[in-house]
């Protein structure tokens, strides 16, 4: 399993008040799902902001489970952050019937991209910026909307695995029941993170760290105790989503070119 240096929390803790601070921004905004990564990103803005600062949003769809109505408000409550909460199912619903669109995955999509553009609305409004949630699991495998979820100024648990974004929320405070809730993006009924990828964090994360480490796949199969197929699924997905985690390309004209060498 990867390893979760020591002064993590510290690091991140930094690195979100220096980056609010040079954005001149007034605060961060964050979209409060009711999942272990929001809950943890909330609590690590009001630890390295101060609670005046953050403003959660819940944005329920007509495929939110009605506790997490409950639990991420008494969550913001026990924060003492300013909370609002708007329902995405008009907005979802024009859009499904303006483009047709009857398969539930391209309407979770549609769902992501509806939240990012009421979490910058009110960004702007309140000259803030946007706290994203994703982990380092999610980044590397693609699991993501982009311009949906994918869509924030700063990424705060980027760089940890999921695996290490609970040891984060336990040492931090995030309630336990975060933590032990199964990971859902709420897309349909029953709809799970790990179902959809066929694979559960614990093993996904080892994969995924070997990959970091560049060991070859059959020992990583054998380490991480993975069939070497789902090894070699693993790092597909991971190799033809690689647009999903960088700028749009363009083709080189000038001295230097913005994400190719242009270094900021």
């Amino acid at each position: 399993m990867p390893e979760l240096n020591e002064d993590a929390i510290a690091v991140i803790g930094e690195f979100i008040s220096q980056r609010v601070e040079e954005s001149g921004g007034a605060g961060a905004v964050i979209g409060l799902s009711g999942g272990l990564d929001s809950a943890t990103v909330a609590k690590l803005c009001v630890d390295a902001l101060g609670k005046e600062r953050v403003i959660t949003i819940f944005m329920p769809s007509s495929t939110t489970p009605e506790g997490d109505y409950e639990e991420t408000s008494v969550y913001a409550r026990a924060l003492g952050v300013e909370h609002k909460v708007i329902g995405i199912h008009p907005m979802v619903d024009a859009f499904v019937d303006v483009l047709g669109v009857d398969d539930p995955r391209y309407r979770g999509n549609i769902m992501a991209r509806c939240r990012m553009t009421i979490l910058y609305h009110l960004a702007n409004t309140r000259g803030r910026v946007v706290m994203g949630t994703g982990n380092k699991s999610e980044l590397l495998m693609g699991y993501f909307t982009k311009y949906g979820d994918g869509g924030a100024d700063f990424l705060p648990l980027g760089d940890l695995y999921k695996t290490q974004v609970r040891t984060v929320a336990r040492g931090i405070g995030v309630p336990e029941d975060f933590i032990t809730k199964p990971p859902s993006a709420g897309l349909w009924e029953g709809q799970t993170d790990e179902g959809e990828m066929g694979i559960d964090y614990e093993h996904l994360d080892m994969v995924l760290h070997g990959i970091e480490l560049q060991l070859h796949d059959d020992f990583i199969a054998e380490r991480a105790s993975v069939p070497l197929e789902k090894v070699r699924d693993v790092r597909q997905r991971h190799l033809a989503n690689v647009h999903k985690r960088k700028m749009p390309l363009i083709p080189k004209l000038g001295v230097r070119t913005i994400g190719l060498d242009w270094r900021e």
